[in-house]
């Protein structure tokens, strides 16, 4: 029986080489919150999130004051309880939001240690769908000062080149004109057979303003379209998804089971994006991609490859990976010891016990410093 002995926890403060741009938001540096999770007999489950673009200390008190004295002491295996009780003792700070990812890094290192304990890779732990690679796509276009629509559509482009037949850009920074010329130079440069994902970004205010752009739009056949408002408008991505044939996607920071029924009771996405690292963990994202399957919903989770290519492994109606192949955006490739491969498209999954991976200790050590409660 592993029991907790001890839990590491660091808020990595990792800035970026570019100043990068969204639709509405600009950021220059990223903080993650990490922890290691270890149990009496040595073994060792590492889990992280994205904090936010500032804060990152919130993440380190929230593991250190509320979560850990939950688990310490108690076995790992007992991963429903451990959730509902840190649930539990963090409903007046969260439900959502910075503490609630806290629980997902505790969480999804608690799947990894356990993984390792019974010597299986994660996606063979939780029940292999596939047990090689997964489908993925390139994610990028965003706005950076003096990047063109003609070299945004370069960069798709080298997507395909690297193998991928389906691509991801931002959108909604540039009026309706300027942001069909941006999607016009993606599809161009990608041919009529790439998939092409349009990212929003919560980037617009009411369905109005939504279809000014995908009116012109529509023509270049986007797979879906992502986060078009506020997570919490669930109202006018219902509706959206009732003016136009984009599929909606959505739930990237979407918090815990209700919310995602919320979600799927309105019609509000075809596409659920759910985040392991913000939706409460490994333990919940099973949870609602489960619930999405019986609605007829598909997954394509958000960000972190690294945790989500095993998950979407062991998950039918998961049909991509978002994936990064390089750290200007997801820096946090940074701050571990392992990169997953692609091949044609595909992540390989890695067939190591547990993740796969492990932290970087001399990368990490140049952006935080490690506290342990034990």
């Amino acid at each position: 029986m592993p029991i907790i002995a001890s839990i590491d926890v660091c808020a990595a403060r990792v800035p970026l080489d570019k100043v990068t741009s969204f639709s509405n938001r600009t950021v220059t540096e990223r903080h993650y919150g990490l922890v290691k999770v270890r149990s009496a007999d040595g073994i060792e489950g590492v889990g992280f999130c994205y904090v936010g673009s500032a804060a990152g200390e919130l993440f380190r008190v929230a593991v250190e004051q509320l979560l850990a004295p939950v688990v310490l002491g108690r076995d790992s295996l007992a991963v429903e309880a451990l959730w509902q009780e840190m649930y539990q003792e963090s409903l007046l700070q969260g439900r959502a939001g910075t503490v609630l990812r806290a629980i997902s890094a505790i969480d999804i290192a608690l799947w990894d240690l356990n993984a390792k304990s019974a010597g299986l890779p994660l996606h063979k732990y939780l029940g292999a769908a596939q047990t090689d690679s997964v489908a993925a796509y390139a994610s990028g276009g965003y706005y950076v000062e003096g990047k063109t629509a003609e070299m945004l559509g370069e960069e798709m482009a080298s997507f395909v080149e690297l193998g991928f037949s389906a691509v991801k850009m931002k959108m909604g920074r540039w009026s309706p004109q300027g942001e069909e010329s941006r999607v016009r130079a993606a599809r161009e440069a990608i041919g009529p057979d790439v998939e092409l994902m349009l990212d929003c970004n919560n980037g617009w205010v009411d369905t109005v303003q939504a279809m000014q752009y995908l009116r012109r739009i529509e023509q270049y056949d986007p797979y879906f379209i992502e986060e078009p408002f506020s997570p919490d408008d669930i109202e006018s991505h219902a509706r959206l998804a009732r003016l136009t044939k984009v599929p909606v996607a959505t739930a990237e920071i979407g918090y815990g089971r209700w919310y995602h029924k919320q979600l799927l009771d309105a019609g509000a996405a075809a596409i659920l994006q759910t985040d392991a690292a913000v939706c409460g963990g490994i333990t919940e994202w099973k949870r609602i991609a489960a619930m999405a399957a019986g609605y007829g919903v598909q997954v394509c989770p958000h960000w972190f490859h690294d945790v989500h290519a095993p998950l979407a492994a062991a998950t039918p109606n998961a049909r991509y990976v978002e994936f990064f192949w390089d750290d200007q955006v997801l820096n946090f490739r940074r701050l571990i010891d392992r990169q997953l491969e692609h091949r044609k498209g595909r992540v390989v999954l890695h067939q190591e016990p547990g993740l796969g991976f492990g932290f970087d200790e001399k990368q990490v050590a140049k952006y935080g410093t490690w506290n342990r409660v034990s």
